[in-house]
Order: C-alpha cells, then structure tokens, then sequence
C-alpha cells in the first residue's frame, strides 16, 4: 500500500489513522508532511469526528499550534481534571478569516457574523459548545448589562461567557469579565452546573500582561487573540513583490500609455 511509508507498517493498525475513511487518509498525506502531525490530526479527527473539509481547515490554520495556548488561569481556578480540558477547549490565536471582515470591523459586526455563521465558530473550540446567546441580558441591582455571546460547555458541564475586544488587551477587561461570570454563577448557573468560565478574544495580546492580570481574577478565564484575515505563510509572503516594485511597474505602465497628440 502507498500509506505503508508515511505510516509505520507494524503500527498502522494501532493508530487513530486506521479509523479513518480513506479520504481523510489522503487529506492527511497532502496537507501535512510530518507523520508526527499526521498523527496528531488523525486523532483529533476520530476523537471529534471531523469531516474531510473540517480537517483540511484545521490543518490550514494549524490548530496544533493554536491549541491550548490561550493565557489563563484555569489551573489555579479549576479542579486539575477540569482545568486541562477547558485549557484545551479553546485556542491562541482564534481564525475568522470566514467571516469576510476587514482588520478594522467593529465588534457588533464580528459579533453579528459569528451568530450568522455560528455552526463554522463552533469548529474552533472543538464541536463541544452549545450557543446560548449573542447580547445574552442580566439584570443587576437595577441596571442592565450585555453578554456578547454565551455558550454552554458540554462536556465540563458549564456555562461559557465570550467577549470581544477590538483592541489589545488591557487588564480592566479582565475586570468586567469576572464580573459577568459572577452574574451567571449567581443568576444562571444550575446547582449540578461547574462554575462558568470566560474567554476574552482581543485583536492583540501582551502575553505577560494578560498573566499579571489573570493572577488576581478569582473565577477562571481565558485570554486569546483572533485574526480577521489569515496570515500568510513565510514562503509566500517572500514571493509576493514589494509596494516599491509594483509602484514601478504602474509608473512603467503609465508612461507607456500613448498620449492624446501622439495618436494618429
């Protein structure tokens, strides 16, 4: 067989890889050139049951990379069973090159394009997350306030609280996230639910800014960054010509162009 040399012969078998459907087994030898990765995504594929276009998406945007990297407290804040699998529930950065949106949109219409393409978001944290709303209301000693989206956890059995910031991070959105969660907690959250966690999505993260902050958060939350637009690999970025040279090639191609005394 051709897989025999990308896969080892005498554990073929063993392998999450022998699960999956042969188109998947292609997929993986297109997209990926480390039999390392290659197993990695095999069993991220059978675990969550990816179909063939989820998996060349999560190749793409190399969710080996990105899981599990957000900034967050999670391990002083949650039991060592729960806080490694909401560590691994959510990703650094977030891709919404999906969306359609330029760098510059603003959070209502990351917010709307989301909801409208919910089933694609849910993809990112792993298919485990059931959507509960998007400007999710609480009431709280009299005022109003706004969840930008909710969700609810399904296998750590909690409610998850998102919200997005068009800016970089900065340590008093760490504030106001706990302050939602503890709304939830009090107003939402069943008796057999776990405590609700929260995951703060900004356009650019300080890393260790985001840790300083989060040491001093009493409910758990997750710091990570999301991308509007994909960014390119390096090989292609090389090849891409420069704003010099293609403002030469316009010149060249203006002065080319025949005036109007020139014409016959």
């Amino acid at each position: 067989m051709a897989l025999l040399p990308a896969w080892p012969g005498e554990e073929f078998v063993q392998q999450a890889a022998a699960q999956l459907p042969w188109f998947h087994l292609c997929t993986l030898l297109d997209k990926l050139k480390s039999n390392e990765h290659r197993e990695w995504y095999a069993a991220q594929a059978v675990e969550h049951g990816w179909s063939p276009n989820v998996l060349v998406m999560q190749s793409e945007t190399r969710l080996h990379e990105r899981k599990g990297r957000a900034v967050s407290n999670f391990a002083e804040r949650l039991p060592p069973a729960h806080s490694d699998l909401a560590r691994d529930a959510f990703k650094d950065p977030y891709i919404f090159d999906f969306l359609g949106l330029a760098e510059e949109a603003q959070e209502r219409e990351i917010e709307r394009a989301l909801t409208q393409h919910i089933a694609r978001f849910l993809l990112e944290p792993g298919a485990v997350f059931a959507f509960v709303g998007r400007q999710y209301r609480l009431g709280v000693g009299g005022d109003e306030f706004f969840i930008e989206l909710l969700f609810y956890h399904l296998k750590l059995r909690c409610y998850v609280v998102v919200e997005l910031k068009t800016t970089s991070f900065r340590p008093e959105y760490a504030g106001q996230l706990n302050f939602y969660l503890s709304a939830i907690d009090a107003q939402v959250k069943a008796a057999d639910d776990n405590p609700t966690i929260g995951l703060l999505l900004c356009k650019e993260n300080n890393r260790l800014v985001a840790e300083y902050a989060l040491r001093g958060m009493a409910k758990p939350m997750g710091v990570a960054e999301y991308q509007l637009i994909r960014e390119l690999p390096p090989p292609l970025i090389t090849n891409l010509p420069s704003i010099e040279l293609i403002e030469a090639e316009l010149a060249s191609d203006a002065t080319s162009v025949p005036q109007e005394g020139d014409r016959d």
